[in-house]
């Protein structure tokens, strides 16, 4: 008895929709069982991690500080994966943004004009712009596989930005802690509401989505980027160069992420710190392909990601859950999601094979 997966000669596009749903409520019925089997009451828990954390306008402001660096780093994604260009450096490309830009920053602090703030924020987005180009360069120029590149590359920028703050960033009265000085407040971006911590930087992910959204559907660069994906062969035979396109997908996803690291550390953070990203980078693959690379499901899904951390950080607070409950969450979410797509695309066909006994000789000769 043996399964095989057989192409489906019809997809229904409705169910491609629809699989984002389902892979969200099976997530939910798995997390009711695993509930369950800790003793907890899977409602009481649900309300702790969904609801909860964003009852008031406080929480309301922290799920957008949340939301902000998982967007703008989804929706770079979402662009190179268009391409087909498997960009997995975005938390990478998220610390070199937040290293860059702290480098400027504590080098400014005396500054008293906007023109900080737009130092700032230009060399964290060329810093992430340049960790992709990085990528880029080793693809176009040594054929490298830029899935294994881009995650190596994540480990080197967080050794990198260890040794920064540990070192030459390192605030000389800090009482030896690992962190920059707090930057001046003309490198700060401002705050929207006195009552939270929702800053301007939110503009950025709204900006974002609309820059997106245009390129891939609006322009001729987007349909390049989309037959580049399709066929690559294709987009050669009629004349789109692959290795300028494969740069361009990098530079601007790397420089997004960038955005998003350098948006942490001059908004809510106010300094540079190891702690700069729990994971937003990793967090956004899921999140790209949970929006199914559209930039509006995008916004939606990199919501409910931001809630998962809100709530999870509940959760470790208020019922002893352990810390890694948001990564289990974002793995069930991924794992359904894809289980879901692979069952849209393909049908499992069962085959019985009966092995039937070869002829004795005796029987043979006779």
């Amino acid at each position: 008895m043996l399964l095989s997966l057989e192409p489906r000669i019809q997809q229904s596009r409705a169910m491609l929709l629809l699989s984002p749903l389902l892979a969200g409520v099976l997530t939910l019925l798995s997390g009711a069982l695993l509930f369950a089997v800790l003793g907890h009451d899977p409602l009481v828990t649900f309300h702790t991690l969904l609801i909860a954390p964003i009852s008031d306008f406080y929480g309301v402001s922290e799920l957008l500080i949340k939301a902000l660096p998982i967007l703008l780093c989804a929706f770079g994604l979402a662009v190179a994966y268009q391409a087909r260009i498997w960009n997995i450096g975005a938390e990478g490309q998220l610390l070199i943004g937040a290293l860059a830009g702290s480098a400027v920053a504590v080098n400014i602090i005396g500054w008293d004009t906007p023109w900080a703030l737009a130092c700032v924020l230009a060399a964290g987005v060329l810093g992430g712009a340049a960790w992709g180009a990085l990528a880029a360069w080793l693809r176009t120029q040594f054929n490298a596989n830029e899935i294994l590149t881009t995650i190596m590359l994540n480990y080197i920028a967080l050794n990198l930005l260890l040794f920064f703050v540990h070192g030459p960033l390192k605030d000389p009265h800090g009482f030896s802690f690992p962190e920059s000085a707090m930057f001046g407040d003309a490198s700060r971006l401002p705050q929207l509401f006195e009552d939270g911590r929702v800053h301007i930087g939110v503009c950025f992910a709204l900006f974002a989505l609309v820059a997106v959204w245009v390129l891939l559907q609006k322009s001729f660069i987007g349909f390049q980027i989309k037959v580049l994906g399709l066929d690559q062969r294709a987009a050669g035979f009629v004349g789109f160069r692959e290795k300028k396109l494969v740069w361009l997908v990098l530079l601007i996803s790397g420089g997004l992420a960038g955005l998003a690291g350098v948006s942490e550390v001059s908004g809510p953070i106010g300094q540079l710190v190891p702690q700069v990203s729990p994971g937003y980078g990793y967090a956004a693959i899921t999140v790209a392909f949970l929006g199914r690379l559209n930039p509006l499901g995008i916004l939606f899904a990199g919501l409910l990601m931001a809630l998962l951390y809100l709530g999870g950080e509940s959760a470790q607070m208020t019922l002893n859950l352990p810390q890694s409950l948001t990564e289990l969450f974002q793995g069930m979410m991924l794992f359904y999601l894809l289980a879901c797509d692979v069952l849209i695309l393909y049908r499992l066909r069962l085959h019985l094979k009966w092995r039937q006994r070869a002829a004795l000789p005796e029987t043979a000769s006779a």
